[in-house]
């Protein structure tokens, strides 16, 4: 990829924000343990791995780490960043998948990336939600788009909606503003192939604006991959028509972000 001649630093900030949302059906008595089980899975000291990884990814180095867990449940890890002398010779903005987990070959530095988790349970109904709010924010030579692949197979996520903008500007030598260093048309064409044969995808784009936003839905449903501690708490045939419902309900409400009548919802 050629070099941007540019009069000094390049200031575009690209900002790269992701909702992730894993739903499980728990009996009352298994809330609790739901709850304790994210905690522990998705605690800061895992979610710290998590975002340094990324770093490598997106190539940047980290330059300090905040993080904390929180009573009743909840983390959060807050790193800055700031881009690496290699980046800029190994800058890569092209349209296409990022790495994933088994295949990070870079280093990450700038700016900063923050995540929080939100474990949380439905009041009357038996259902679970944990959600991750990550967003990833660079400028210089970096780019956020890199890490999709990784932070989606890190989740392994129901439902997820990400959100990618493009603000500032650089100058060319002869002064003349760059808005944009990269091409982009669509965050799908960021996303690997198997993550696109597991979902279904909804695009809302301002091309314009620089604004990009895509929607994501498991397309598969198995049951199954739904119940927590089934093993020691099976569930009748009636109970299981009662939880696909439920959980059909959960991932549409979450995906079109409205609610729906329990009889209406789109499935």
């Amino acid at each position: 990829m050629s070099k941007l001649s540019l009069h000094g630093f390049n200031n575009i900030t690209k900002s790269l924000s992701f909702n992730l949302y894993d739903i499980s059906y728990t009996k009352p008595e298994h809330t609790t343990k739901y709850i304790d089980y994210i905690d522990e899975s998705y605690n800061a000291e895992r979610l710290t791995r998590i975002l340094n990884d990324v770093t490598e990814i997106i190539g940047a180095s980290v330059l300090n780490v905040a993080r904390q867990d929180y009573e009743p449940q909840g983390s959060s890890v807050t790193m800055m960043i700031a881009e690496d002398t290699q980046s800029r010779s190994h800058a890569d903005h092209l349209e296409q998948p990022g790495p994933v987990p088994e295949t990070i070959v870079a280093h990450l530095d700038k700016s900063h990336i923050t995540v929080h988790t939100y474990p949380e349970s439905h009041p009357y109904h038996d259902i679970s939600t944990f959600r991750a709010d990550i967003d990833v924010s660079t400028c210089g030579y970096i780019s956020p788009l890199k890490a999709l692949n990784f932070l989606i197979h890190s989740f392994e996520s129901d439902v997820v909606t990400i959100d990618y903008r493009v603000r500032g500007f650089t100058r060319y030598e002869n002064g003349t503003k760059l808005f944009i260093d990269h091409e982009i048309s669509s965050i799908q064409n960021f996303l690997s192939n198997d993550i696109g044969e597991r979902y279904q995808m909804v695009d809302v784009n301002l091309y314009e604006e620089k604004l990009f936003h895509t929607k994501m839905m498991a397309s598969q449903f198995n049951l199954e991959d739904y119940l927590f501690d089934s093993k020691n708490a099976p569930l009748s045939e009636p109970e299981r028509e009662i939880a696909e419902k439920l959980l059909r309900h959960e991932i549409a409400e979450i995906f079109y972000g409205r609610n729906f009548d329990e009889n209406k919802a789109p499935t």
